[in-house]
């Protein structure tokens, strides 16, 4: 059945992300109240008509190689048919190649302008199908996992008939946790974060990283207090160092002042998880120095969501 498409336009805002949180390597996520905004609207002619403002605007592709154009129209196939035009505006906030989710926001975001600009399009997409649709085009599910769900999610992939299905559950995150993101000039792509990673760890690394992420996920819902213990990771951090050595050395520092720290997806963020308030937030932000920038900010409780006209 081809799709009905709404004439009106349809807004939808995206949460931040950050994932791994130290030791859930590809398995854990954090929505961050941090929000990039979509709009986007059919059209009868043939036109792909973009408009970008913001964060990394000047980068950005205007045709169909925009991931948000790619992601609306991968959106569009899965309901079996796309518009012969779309016009999209977007309002990005959320810092490029910076290990907080730009990506992930622009995927989902894509998404979730073709499930709303589809007639009856939240019956026929759930939630669960576009962890699927984003995890295909973003190539893991952990970072688009909380876009949609908000929270903290955790992720993974199962087999299920030859194919491997994207899976998440949701978190309910401490309400006494807020985080401080300490974001650098310099860019890193994950690629390249990647391709730093070894083919093999050893199996005391792998333990305490197993461990550690077991209590991750538990101290993000009841226990604020082990949250320094439990960021503690063996398996990647280490291993990136070289390609960013400023938040490196800011992770360090941190961590050895107690404070619950990590990088944030590939990096080159430092997240900082706390229960402070502004004292510690401004004693934190004075210890980073001038080469980060500290945004401080909540945990977004909920994903990817539509946003009144």
């Amino acid at each position: 059945m081809k799709p009905v498409f709404k004439a009106q336009p349809m807004q939808v805002q995206v949460p931040a992300t950050s994932a791994n949180l130290g030791p859930g390597f590809d398995s854990l996520g954090l929505a961050l109240a941090l929000y990039d905004r979509y709009i986007a609207q059919v059209l009868d002619e043939v036109i792909i008509d973009i408009d970008i403002t913001g964060e990394g605007a000047e980068n950005l592709p205007r045709n169909e190689k925009n991931l948000v154009i790619k992601s609306m129209y991968k959106g569009f196939e899965f309901f079996g048919g796309k518009p012969r035009g779309v016009a999209l505006r977007a309002l990005n906030v959320i810092p490029h190649s910076r290990g907080l989710g730009s990506s992930a926001s622009a995927i989902v975001g894509g998404l979730s302008l073709a499930r709303a600009l589809v007639l009856g399009g939240n019956e026929r997409m759930s939630n669960d199908d576009m962890l699927n649709l984003a995890s295909e085009i973003e190539g893991h599910p952990d970072n688009v996992a909380a876009a949609i769900y908000g929270g903290s999610t955790v992720a993974w992939q199962e087999n299920q008939h030859g194919h491997d299905v994207a899976r998440s559950v949701q978190l309910e995150v401490d309400p006494r946790i807020s985080a401080i993101a300490f974001v650098p000039s310099i860019m890193v792509s994950t690629f390249k974060a990647r391709k730093m990673l070894p083919e093999l760890v050893t199996h005391a690394d792998a333990v305490k990283n197993s461990a550690n992420t077991a209590l991750l996920v538990h101290a993000l819902q009841h226990r604020p207090d082990l949250l320094h213990t439990a960021t503690a990771d063996f398996l990647h951090q280490t291993y990136r160092a070289e390609a960013m050595p400023a938040s490196f050395a800011l992770l360090t520092k941190l961590r050895k002042a107690g404070v619950a720290a990590f990088i944030s997806g590939a990096g080159p963020t430092v997240l900082v998880l706390h229960i402070g308030g502004a004292v510690e937030v401004d004693e934190l932000t004075r210890a980073a120095g001038e080469k980060f920038t500290a945004m401080a900010l909540g945990i977004s409780r909920h994903g990817a969501s539509l946003i009144s006209s």
